[in-house]
C-alpha cells in the first residue's frame, strides 16, 4: 500500500491557515504575523553524492527576522541538528540577494533583512550527508548509490514566534529516476514518476515523517485486511537483501498483532516501519509517531547472527509510538526545536520502552524464549560490572543524555553510558513481577500500558506526563511503594545493580565457560571477546582493547582502553587463543601472561586470575513460579 490522502483533504487544510500578507512588523506597533504557510521543495536526485538541495518560500515582515535551523531533534534527546552540513545558503526576494547573518550566540539562529514591501523570501541550501558511517542519528551517513533516507529537519528554516503545531508546511519532492520511496506523510499528488507533491502538514508532523527511498525498495504490508494499516517498506544497496522468509513475515505479522493486545488502543492513521538494510550508512533506530526511521546491516534478513541481535530494533521503536509520541514527558515535549529539552526521564520514555520492545520481541517470535532470556542475562552482567554506579544514578545517565550519547566506548563502564535504556529494562521488569506477586498473577504491566496508553483509537495526538502520573498509575493497577521503589533504583545512586526481577521472575543469573547464543552472535559479528566477567576486558579480534572494567583483574594490572593485547602465555593473541589460556590458567593455577602494546612500548603483565572464562546465563530457579516465561507467551496469536 502507498498511502495517499484526497487533495480536497489538503484544500481543506490550506482554507483553515492563515495567509500572510504585507502586515507591520509588531515592532511598528500592529498585531504579530499569523502562523506562517512554508512550501518547501527538496532536490534528491544528487543524492547517490550525497547531496540533497532545498528551496522554501517563507512569508515575512519587513525587518530583522529571525529563523531557527531544527537544533533539539526529537527522538535524539540533544541539541545536533546538523547544522555543519547545512551549506550554500542564500537568501532572496524580488530577485535580490538579502544580507544575513548568525547569531553570535546560537548557531542554529539566522538574522535576514528583510527591505520594505518584501512579504516573503526564499531561502535556499544544500545539504551534505556524511560520506561514511558517522555517528549522530539522523545527521549521520543517510545515502548511497542505491538508496537514502530523507528526514526533512535537514531542510527547514522557520521563524520564531509560532509553535512547530501551528505552521503548515507543503511539501515536494524531487527523487532519482528509478527510485520508489516509502513514508507516513500523506501525499497530494504522485503522478510524476520522479515528483511527489505532499498534502499540507504541520511542521511538527513534517519533521516527524522521514522518507526512504532507494532502486531496490520493497512494501510488505502486514495484518492485511485490518485496519489502522501497517506497512514496511525495506529499501537496500541489493535486491536480494529484501528477501524475507514467510516466517520473518509471520513474526513481523505477529508484532502488529501483539502491540495492539499489549496497549489496547493505536495512536495513529496508518504506521510505516521505514527500513534500511546497508553497511554504507549510520545504523540507528528513532522514532515517529506514524513511523519508524530503522537502519542496520545489509545481511539483517539473510543471515541468522544480524537477525538476532538486531530482533528487538523494530519493536523498540514501534513501541515509541505509544511511549515517546503519543504519551511523551512533559519536559520533552518542547513548542518547537529551539526550546531545550530535559531529559531526566529518558528511564521511563526508553527504559519502558525497552522493557515494552523486548516483551513483544519475545511474544511475536522476533527471539525464541531462550534468546530472549540470554538478552536478560548479558544486561545483567552489563550492569553487575558497573563500578561507574558507585558514583552517578541512573537518573544522572538520563538527565545528561545530550552527552552520554556522544561519549566514546573506551571508560564507559565507569563513566556510564546511555544506561536508562537497558537498566530501565531490569527496573521494570522488577516492576512486573512485583505487579504479578502481589495481584496473585492477576494483574501486570500490560493493565499498565491498557491505563497508560491504551483507550480510543485515535489519530497522532500528544498526551504529556510527569513522574507523578506515572506512579499514580501504577498505584491503580496494584498499589504499592512505587515512588519509593523508583527512587531507590533510579533517582539515588545504586552500587548493586537491579536484577530482583530476574529473582522474582523464577530463575537466577549464572555463569559457565561458554558464550550464551546472544553473546555468541555478538562476538563471530562483531568479531570481538567478551571478557567482561573474567579478566575485564572487552577486546577486538586483533587484541585492541576496546575497554577495561575499572577496578577489574586487567584495569588493577595497569591495562586500559586504547592497548593492545600482542600475546598471552608466548603466544600471539587470538579470540581462541585467549580462552584456552583462560582454561589453562583454571586448571593449572598459574598466571597469566599479558603482552600489552601501549603506544610504542612493550610490556609484560602477570594476571593473577584463575576462574576461566565467565559468560552469563539464566537457570531456572523451580522454587518461584515462571513468571518470565509467562512475561513473553503471545497474547494475540498462537504460541510458536
Amino acid at each position: 500500500m502507498q498511502r495517499s490522502r484526497i487533495a480536497a483533504i489538503a484544500v481543506l487544510l490550506l482554507a483553515l491557515v492563515p495567509v500572510a500578507g504585507a502586515q507591520k512588523n509588531a515592532k511598528q506597533g500592529a498585531m504579530p504575523l499569523p502562523a506562517p504557510v512554508l512550501t518547501l521543495s527538496v532536490d534528491a536526485t544528487d543524492a547517490p553524492r550525497k547531496v540533497f538541495h532545498a528551496r522554501e518560500e517563507i512569508p515575512v515582515a519587513p525587518g530583522d527576522i529571525v529563523l531557527y535551523y531544527p537544533k533539539w531533534i526529537p527522538g535524539e534527546h540533544a541539541p545536533d541538528g546538523p547544522m555543519n552540513e547545512a551549506v550554500g545558503m542564500y537568501f532572496t526576494a524580488n530577485g535580490k540577494t538579502l544580507r544575513w547573518y548568525r547569531d553570535k550566540l546560537d548557531m542554529w539562529t539566522f538574522h535576514v533583512e528583510v527591505p520594505a514591501g518584501v512579504t516573503k523570501i526564499e531561502a535556499a541550501l544544500d545539504f551534505l550527508s556524511p560520506a561514511n558511517q558517522a555517528s549522530g542519528f539522523s545527521s549521520g551517513s543517510s545515502a548511497t548509490e542505491k538508496l537514502a533516507v530523507l528526514s526533512w529537519n535537514w531542510f527547514v528554516l522557520y521563524p520564531k514566534g509560532s509553535t512547530s503545531d501551528q505552521i503548515q508546511v507543503t511539501a515536494t519532492l524531487t527523487r532519482p529516476r528509478g527510485w520508489n520511496f516509502g513514508t507516513a506523510l500523506p501525499i497530494m499528488s504522485d503522478a510524476d514518476a520522479m515528483v511527489t507533491k505532499f498534502a499540507p502538514a504541520s511542521l511538527t508532523t513534517l519533521v516527524d515523517s522521514p522518507v526512504i527511498m532507494g532502486q531496490y525498495l520493497k512494501k510488505v504490508p502486514l495484518q492485511q485486511g485490518k485496519t489502522p494499516e501497517h506497512e514496511m517498506d525495506i529499501a537496500a544497496d541489493d535486491a536480494a537483501a529484501l528477501e524475507m522468509s514467510d516466517a520473518q513475515r509471520a513474526n513481523f505479522d505477529n508484532l502488529v498483532a501483539e502491540s495492539g493486545a499489549l496497549f489496547g488502543a493505536r495512536h495513529y492513521r496508518d504506521y510505516h516501519f521505514l527500513l534500511t538494510l546497508s553497511d554504507n550508512v549510520a545504523h540507528f533506530g528513532l522514532e515517529h509517531h506514524e513511523s519508524n526511521d530503522s537502519r542496520t546491516d545489509e545481511n539483517y534478513l539473510t543471515d541468522p547472527n544480524t537477525w538476532a541481535l538486531e530482533a528487538s530494533l523494530l519493536p523498540h521503536e514501534f513501541t515509541h509510538s505509544w511511549n515517546g509520541k503519543y504519551r511523551r514527558p512533559a519536559d520533552l515535549a518542547t513548542p518547537e526545536y529551539e526550546t531545550p529539552m530535559q531529559d531526566e526521564l529518558l528511564w521511563v520514555y526508553e527504559g519502558l520502552t525497552e522493557y515494552f520492545g523486548y516483551v513483544l520481541t519475545g511474544r511475536s517470535g522476533l527471539w525464541t524464549p531462550e534468546q530472549w532470556r540470554d538478552q536478560y542475562a548479558t544486561i545483567a552482567m552489563t550492569y553487575t560490572y558497573r563500578p561507574g554506579r558507585d558514583w552517578r544514578s541512573l537518573e544522572d545517565t538520563a538527565t545528561a543524555a545530550q552527552l552520554l550519547y556522544f561519549a566514546p566506548h573506551a571508560f564507559s563502564n565507569y563513566r556510564r553510558s546511555v544506561d536508562y535504556y537497558d537498566e530501565g529494562a531490569l527496573i521494570w521488569l522488577e516492576a512486573d513481577t512485583i505487579i504479578r506477586e502481589k495481584s496473585n498473577n492477576t494483574k501486570s504491566m500490560d493493565d499498565f500500558a491498557h491505563l497508560f496508553y491504551g483507550g480510543q483509537n485515535t489519530g497522532p495526538t500528544l498526551k504529556t506526563y510527569t513522574f507523578d502520573d506515572v506512579v499514580n498509575t501504577l498505584n491503580q493497577v496494584v498499589p504499592y511503594d512505587w515512588r519509593g521503589f523508583f527512587t531507590e533504583r533510579v533517582i539515588n545512586v545504586a552500587p548493586k545493580p537491579p536484577l530482583n526481577g530476574i529473582l522474582n521472575g523464577g530463575w537466577k543469573v549464572v555463569y559457565h565457560d561458554q558464550p550464551n547464543a546472544i553473546m555468541k552472535a555478538t562476538e563471530d559479528t562483531e568479531k570481538s571477546v567478551d571478557a567482561t566477567a573474567s579478566v575485564g576486558l572487552l577486546l577486538r579480534e586483533d587484541g585492541s582493547i576496546v575497554d577495561a572494567i575499572e577496578n577489574g583483574v586487567a584495569a588493577k594490572a595497569g591495562i586500559a582502553p586504547g592497548m593492545k593485547l600482542v600475546a598471552i602465555n608466548g603466544r600471539k593473541f587470538t579470540p581462541a587463543i585467549f580462552n584456552a589460556a583462560l582454561v589453562e590458567a583454571r586448571n593449572t593455577k598459574q598466571p597469566l601472561a599479558f603482552l600489552i602494546e601501549n603506544t610504542d612500548y612493550y610490556r609484560t603483565v602477570q594476571i593473577s586470575y584463575f576462574e576461566g572464562p565467565r559468560y552469563p546465563y539464566l537457570e531456572r530457579d523451580p522454587s518461584k513460579p515462571d513468571l518470565l516465561s509467562d512475561i513473553i507467551r503471545p497474547r494475540a496469536t498462537a504460541a510458536k
